[in-house]
């Protein structure tokens, strides 16, 4: 009988992958993990987010990304400056030496990503990108029914 535990399995594979792919990086002298090469590729893609930004486009919440951030910051691979019109708020750039850490990490996850789909037929990829994606869109469209919504008379929390 098949195991139905997505959550299970999901949790799981993302453990093994995590930790084979820390070990790849590691033996590369990668310096930073896969998921700050993930902030700096968004980086890459798109200098100067603020962590607002960076946390919309990773679907998270700030905190959840200030120590990958932090972490980042202390590697010399990005900084933070101030925001013009938020003193609040800091834009964050890729440095350098951000730039060169994620290229070094692009080769190693790239390898991997084709290790990931040695000996699954192009059909089994798409099958299960399909269902990745899925699951993305699935929960960000519940996501949305829950989230305040703006009303007319003063934002998410209505009346003031």
């Amino acid at each position: 009988m098949p195991d139905d535990r997505l959550i299970f399995l999901l949790s799981r594979a993302h453990n093994v992958l995590r930790n084979h792919l820390r070990e790849r990086l590691s033996a590369a002298g990668v310096r930073i993990s896969a998921a700050q090469a993930g902030i700096l590729f968004l980086f890459k893609h798109k200098d100067g987010r603020t962590m607002t930004e960076l946390s919309e486009a990773l679907s998270t919440d700030n905190s959840a990304v200030t120590g990958l951030v932090d972490r980042l910051e202390n590697l010399g691979c990005i900084v933070r400056t101030p925001c013009p019109m938020d003193r609040r708020a800091y834009r964050i750039h890729i440095t350098p030496e951000g730039l060169r850490e994620v290229g070094k990490a692009k080769e190693v996850i790239r390898k991997v990503n084709a290790e990931i789909q040695e000996g699954f037929s192009e059909q089994e990829i798409d099958a299960y990108r399909k269902v990745l994606m899925g699951i993305f869109e699935k929960f960000a469209r519940i996501a949305a029914k829950a989230a305040p919504s703006e009303d007319a008379e003063g934002g998410p929390h209505g009346r003031r």
